[in-house]
């Protein structure tokens, strides 16, 4: 299970959500506190820009389980704010 705990598959200094996965071991604990954290995010793209967002996570390589390899945010979250953008470089959204 050493392989499975947040501080072996992310980098918390790249991550939005360092704040919400440093608190946690395991990548599913941090589930019950994503609602909260979801409304300190900010301001939501409508519904057809989120779902072209997320549309080009899905076929990333370095999606995981519903996380982003790149920066260890949930691309369901990631995706649906204003102010975000993909961590690939070049971004890719």
């Amino acid at each position: 299970m050493e392989e499975c705990k947040i501080e072996n598959l992310y980098n918390l200094e790249e991550t939005i959500a360092k704040e919400l996965l440093e608190k946690s071991t395991y990548p599913w604990e941090v589930l019950p506190n994503i609602g909260e954290y979801i409304l300190e995010l900010g301001e939501k793209l409508d519904k057809n820009e989120y779902e072209k967002r997320l549309s080009i996570c899905k076929q990333c390589e370095s999606l995981l389980s519903g996380m982003c390899l790149k920066c260890g945010c949930y691309v369901e979250l990631r995706a649906m704010t204003k102010k975000q953008k993909c961590p690939d470089i070049p971004s890719k959204w």
